[in-house]
Parts: structure tokens; sequence; C-alpha cells
């Protein structure tokens, strides 16, 4: 442990980097080889509003207020002609109950009235959609429609920092950085195990570190106790 703690992340190159992400993913692989979107559809549609939903609040509540909506709004025509004060209370458990029933109803009446009630796959035609922006539009493009894509959320952002693979705090920048370091075949697998992990052991508040599988690899673990206190 002690010289896994030595690690220079400082002076990492890009290969290093590179090789490290390999075994960090290698290794997550085997620790949740179940990884995967957490959110529950059963259609492309379902996931784009489960997905809007999700913003500030966590998966379990949307899975919990989704199921009856999606029994009775099959189509992007049903959702977008659902009056938008009876959106707004049957969502109001998630949170920002106001803004995500406007950006579903701008959402589905677009679907609607310009793409046969289908969403697009194609990555910068969905984020030009209302409510749907680069975090969402790769957890469609890769979740949906097979393609790569990394889903920088709170934990991926989180996880990029403690490992040390990116100090920045924009999404934007924080994707584009990490896009360097994983192989674009590996962006989805990626992006799942870092949701997982930062559920189930990484956590914001008290990682748990002595039972981190990763923590040889982790610039986190490697600093001294009270660096760690101020993280």
């Amino acid at each position: 442990m002690g010289s896994d703690r030595k690690r220079d992340f400082a002076n990492e190159t890009l290969a290093a980097r590179r090789r490290r992400a390999a075994s960090v993913l290698e290794i997550l692989r085997r620790t949740y080889p179940d990884a995967r979107c957490e959110l529950n559809w059963s259609t492309p549609l379902e996931l784009a509003v489960a997905a809007i939903l999700s913003a500030q609040c966590t998966d379990k509540r949307v899975n919990e207020v989704t199921p009856p909506l999606f029994k009775k709004y099959r189509t992007a025509a049903d959702w977008a002609a659902v009056p938008l004060p009876v959106l707004e209370t049957e969502i109001r458990s998630t949170g920002f109950f106001r803004n995500k029933a406007k950006n579903i109803h701008a959402l589905t009446a677009i679907l609607a009235e310009e793409y046969g009630g289908r969403l697009p796959d194609d990555f910068d035609t969905l984020t030009q959609l209302p409510g749907i922006g680069r975090k969402t539009a790769n957890l469609l493009v890769a979740t949906v429609f097979g393609k790569p894509g990394l889903v920088v959320d709170t934990h991926f952002i989180r996880l990029t920092g403690r490992l040390g693979f990116s100090d920045e705090t924009d999404p934007v920048k924080i994707e584009f950085a990490m896009r360097e370091i994983v192989p674009e075949k590996d962006w989805t697998a990626w992006s799942h195990a870092m949701v997982f992990h930062g559920r189930r052991c990484c956590f914001a508040r008290k990682p748990e570190c002595a039972r981190c599988p990763i923590s040889a690899h982790c610039r986190f673990y490697a600093t001294p106790p009270k660096k760690k206190l101020q993280s």
C-alpha cells in the first residue's frame, strides 16, 4: 500500500493516465458486472422523460414516480397534450417540477410535430432539443442507440477529480478531458462504472476508501488524512 500511495499523480503522463484508467475500468467491471443505467424505461421516449426528471433527483425517486405516468402517457403526443398544471402536480416530488414539466412539454411537442414522435439518434440533434443537454444526449445515445457516450453526472465529476484524471469542474471540459484518456469503445462502460462506484463506495461525504477496489489507483486515497478531509 505504501508504494501505491507514493504514486506521482502530478507528473503523470497522458500515456500513464490511459494505462491507469484502463486498470480502473478493468477492476470496476469485475466489481460491478451489472453496471448499467438505473432509470427504469421501456422506450426511448420514456428514458428521455426519466432523464429530465432525474435532474437534482435520485433515480430511486424517479423510478417511483414514472410507472403510472408511463402507463398514462405512451406517446409524445400524449405527453404534449396533458395540461401543464396536471403534469406539474404529477411530477412534483422530483423537485424543480415546473421547469421539468415545461421541458417535457416542449420536448414532446417537437418530437410529435417534427420527428414522428420518435427520438432522433444523432447526438448533435438531441442536444438541440428542450431539456436535453450533453449529459442526457450521451445517456440516450449510449443506452438506447448503442453508441459510445460519456455521461458526466455528479458521480462522474466527483470520481474523476478524486482519481486525479481531471481537476476541471465544468462537465463539458471533463467530458473532453476523459475522451483523451478513455478509449471511445469504453466510454459507456466507464460512465456506468463511475455511477455504480459513486453510489456504492465512493460516497460524496464519506468515501469508504478502506474497502475500495481501486484505491491503489486513486489520488484522493494517496493524499494525507488532513487533505482528505478538505476534499
